[in-house]
């Protein structure tokens, strides 16, 4: 597997922050999310590597062992314990690996690896041997969901490489979040810890509104008359409906929130976001003859 740059991918220096991780990862998958660029397939190889330096360097743990073992970063567990045991092999009596000629070097960890897969770590005295354990390989797979099925918190049964794991989706999950299965990838070789199952969420948004993080945004038709008079006014929210105060003189474009009527805050229970409505003046039309009579007398008042 070649060297990928994942703090080139995300475009931040190699000191970001958390918070700046995350900011930039969100900023991405936004632009190369398939939705946005459907059958481009480099956008999609994009996102792909994306979610992949998210995956990375948004846990702490693996961004360490990354800074330390690049590309080898998910054998670094490995790695050290194999170091270990050479240290001790060789400061014992005739120690050292037979077939690596006497040592080898920390920066082509790939040969390492290569040399001991699957491999027995002999002593040339013979007595000393082991199989060495190694991790599985990690599955990916994405889970493809509505915005309405990520509004509460509910279970789903999903079949990765032949088998049936049935997880629990939290509420408020994003779009082109990853989420982690532990143990559910590849089984370990000689007895090694299995793999994990990671899943990117790609969640279509097939509502009337526009979400945010946890946020959400709406515009809602207002009867011009209700807009100069004031008045109530009946709205649709995310999960029901909401009765508005209308001010008189509401100007077209006016803004307001309703608190707590937004999306579900991730794995944050009975929190949610606000929700932003924006006011649209509707004219109305197929006025009776009466009624342009009565635009007509005060469009007269407003003029005199």
């Amino acid at each position: 597997m070649s060297y990928i740059d994942y703090y080139k991918v995300l475009g931040i220096k190699k000191d970001a922050s958390q918070d700046e991780i995350k900011k930039a990862y969100r900023k991405l998958a936004r632009k190369y999310h398939p939705d946005v660029n459907p059958n481009d397939k480099e956008a999609e190889a994009k996102f792909k590597e994306v979610n992949e330096a998210n995956e990375v360097l948004s846990n702490p743990e693996n961004r360490k062992k990354y800074d330390n073992y690049g590309k080898d970063w998910k054998h670094a567990e490995e790695f050290e314990k194999a170091k270990r045991q050479q240290r001790q092999y060789q400061s014992a009596p005739g120690g050292g690996f037979e077939g690596f000629g006497g040592g080898y070097t920390e920066g082509d960890f790939s040969d390492f690896f290569e040399s001991m897969f699957g491999g027995r770590a002999s002593s040339r005295t013979g007595a000393r041997g082991g199989s060495v354990k190694f991790r599985g390989q990690d599955f990916n797979a994405e889970l493809h969901l509505n915005l309405k099925d990520v509004y509460k918190t509910h279970k789903q049964t999903l079949t990765v490489n032949g088998k049936n794991i049935r997880i629990t989706i939290p509420a408020g999950v994003e779009n082109g979040q990853v989420i982690k299965i532990k143990g559910y990838g590849g089984e370990g070789i000689n007895g090694g810890p299995n793999g994990d199952l990671f899943i990117t969420f790609i969640i279509k948004n097939n509502t009337p509104f526009k979400r945010d993080q946890n946020n959400l945004y709406t515009t809602v038709d207002l009867p011009l008359y209700t807009a100069v008079l004031g008045g109530e006014l009946i709205i649709d929210t995310f999960d029901g409906q909401a009765k508005l105060k209308v001010k008189p003189d509401t100007a077209n474009g006016t803004k307001v929130k309703l608190k707590g009527k937004g999306f579900p805050v991730y794995k944050k229970d009975k929190e949610y976001g606000d929700l932003y409505v924006t006011y649209q003046i509707k004219i109305p039309t197929n006025l009776s003859s009466k009624e342009k009579e009565l635009f007509q007398e005060l469009s007269k008042l407003r003029s005199a």
